[in-house]
């Protein structure tokens, strides 16, 4: 057995499309948080950032991205965080319900400037007006994304996280978006 990619390659997709890169972001650990009901003071006293609504919080080893009003996104380095629900659960401990998230996404980079003119034709978010570091979930092709704005719209860097069984019709999407405004 060996492990494959969402795109059931051996190694992460790197392409250019045209001005852009998508790199295919495989070495990262994904757990969703749920803190547990009058516990959300002791989730965030922990060591693992929590982000306000909307919003993405870097750190290091732990950066995190907000979902729904009682949940969020834990994101570590894959190779020092292969169980990631264990490390986190060592964290929070009962405080909160910790799932495992790592082979349910497939997570894309999109890197270089002049996104905003992708990103409006893949989806509503206007990347231009929104913070860096805004986060949020919307519609690809009719595939529910969080999309994570990373950095200025004048460097280019979005995350786009799919569900990993639609891996390649996400990809298709981008591709197809790209040569279209390209």
């Amino acid at each position: 057995m060996k492990p494959l990619t969402a795109l059931g390659a051996s190694a992460p997709l790197r392409k250019s499309l045209g001005p852009w890169e998508l790199v295919e972001r495989v070495d990262v650990a994904l757990a969703s948080v749920a803190p547990r009901r009058g516990r959300e003071g002791e989730v965030a006293r922990a060591d693992v950032p929590v982000p306000a609504v909307a919003a993405s919080v870097q750190g290091d080893p732990w950066s995190s991205f907000w979902l729904t009003p009682d949940m969020f996104m834990v994101e570590a380095p894959f190779a020092s965080h292969e169980d990631i629900r264990a490390h986190l659960l060592g964290i929070y401990g009962d405080a909160a319900s910790v799932t495992e998230q790592t082979d349910a996404w497939v997570r894309f980079d999109l890197l270089g400037p002049g996104l905003e003119r992708l990103m409006a034709k893949l989806c509503n978010v206007d990347v231009v007006a929104a913070p860096e570091g805004y986060a949020t979930r919307t519609v690809i092709e009719h595939m529910g994304c969080y999309l994570i704005k990373r950095a200025p719209s004048s460097e280019g860097a979005v995350t786009l996280y799919g569900a990993r069984s639609m891996a390649g019709s996400l990809l298709h999407a981008i591709t197809l978006a790209a040569g279209t405004v390209a």
